[in-house]
């Protein structure tokens, strides 16, 4: 498997390197972790959160390409982290890494990436390779990085184009907890830290962890609500020993329908209960798919924390966060499902709601983390259906 016989020279200096499926080379300077690591190229357009975004778990088999230019000025902390599990491999930056200049910061983003086993590259025409994807879609590439700059390119392709990308996998399994947890943290304040959470006398939400961030819990704690927290296959068995006033379903990374072979049938059996159900992103694409809708990869998805929304119900617009590759076909919704958001952006699904049953869910992330919490309202809206 050749590499292209116009591939730029590795450059003086280089230490790291992308290499596309097919077969483009990218030279720039590694940071973080070295090795290489295989995924998805997408890029995210938030000018802050990089340390949520890289903690992500629905950016797991992907590498995130920031389209603001400098990254690392707020270091990194302990209070930031989405998710101990797995989350994006890898993530190109425009600039060198900025050095951290921040009251809240503990480490250097470079080192916190190291310490995290996440490979780095800066020096990219982030620009570029923006524009790349918006016309021809997320391709497959290998991240890599040596300290003396030493890489076999054609390894590196067979290993890119060998990956069978995101399309038909099954990533929740991968990052779900292992284990059923009460989840006991309440909301973040500057100065406080994370509040304990109070579950006297509150609702009880199961929340199935699909690759879950910590910033969902702690938004349902602060609409009133008690969570226990489940893995991603848990029977439903298992979830109605548990006594829920409402179920959860979380966001997470891959193909809703791949996940959906065995998460779908639960879903199913709840709604056939009139359980009240609130989905987010992966948890809102396998609602749609329990309902009978269908789901689609989309070409580049959408990724930041700036995407606007339109509310279908009044014509508000909200200000989302998202994360996302792959959407409800809102053009042949069966029925029974009515549409409720919109993106203004390109006018895909962002939201539904089950006509008859207590259940709705949205594409967008309404606990932000980072971005704007235009939408916190959600989760309030399925906290007060619990006692209905």
């Amino acid at each position: 498997m050749a590499v292209p016989a116009n591939t730029p020279a590795q450059p003086k200096g280089a230490t790291g390197v992308l290499v596309l499926a097919d077969g483009t080379v990218v030279w720039g300077m590694g940071f973080g972790a070295t090795g290489d690591a295989v995924g998805e190229v997408c890029f995210n357009t938030a000018m802050t959160g990089y340390q949520e975004v890289m903690t992500d778990p629905s950016y797991a088999g992907q590498i995130v390409t920031f389209t603001f230019p400098h990254i690392g000025n707020v270091g990194a902390n302990d209070e930031d982290i989405e998710s101990l599990v797995e989350g994006a491999v890898g993530c190109i930056v425009r600039e060198a890494v900025t050095p951290q200049s921040n009251f809240r910061a503990q480490q250097e983003f470079a080192q916190w990436m190291t310490a995290k086993g996440k490979i780095g590259l800066s020096g990219i025409d982030t620009r570029a390779l923006t524009r790349r994807i918006r016309l021809q879609g997320a391709p497959n590439a290998v991240i890599a990085h040596h300290p003396k700059g030493k890489f076999d390119l054609k390894a590196l392709l067979k290993r890119a184009q060998d990956w069978p990308g995101l399309e038909g996998m099954d990533l929740a399994v991968k990052v779900s907890r292992q284990a059923q947890e009460d989840w006991g943290g309440g909301y973040w304040e500057l100065g406080k830290g994370y509040a304990a959470a109070d579950d006297a006398g509150k609702p009880h939400v199961v929340a199935i962890d699909y690759g879950a961030k910590d910033n969902i819990f702690r938004n349902l704690v602060k609409a009133g609500a008690r969570v226990t927290v489940v893995p991603a296959q848990t029977s439903l068995e298992a979830i109605e020993a548990l006594s829920p006033d409402g179920v959860f379903l979380s966001n997470g990374p891959g193909d809703p329908a791949a996940t959906g072979a065995y998460a779908v049938p639960t879903i199913k059996a709840l709604l056939d209960k009139n359980v009240p159900v609130f989905g987010i992103c992966l948890g809102h694409q396998m609602l749609g798919l329990a309902a009978g809708a269908q789901t689609s990869k989309m070409h580049q998805g959408h990724r930041g924390a700036n995407h606007p929304v339109k509310r279908l119900a009044d014509g508000v617009v909200e200000i989302t966060s998202m994360n996302h590759g792959f959407a409800v076909d809102n053009t042949a919704l069966p029925e029974g499902v009515e549409e409720t958001h919109v993106s203004l952006f390109d006018g895909s699904n962002c939201g539904i709601a089950i006509k008859g049953k207590r259940a709705f869910g949205v594409q967008y992330h309404p606990e932000a983390s980072p971005g704007p919490q235009d939408s916190f309202y959600l989760f309030e809206k399925f906290v007060g259906m619990l006692g209905e």
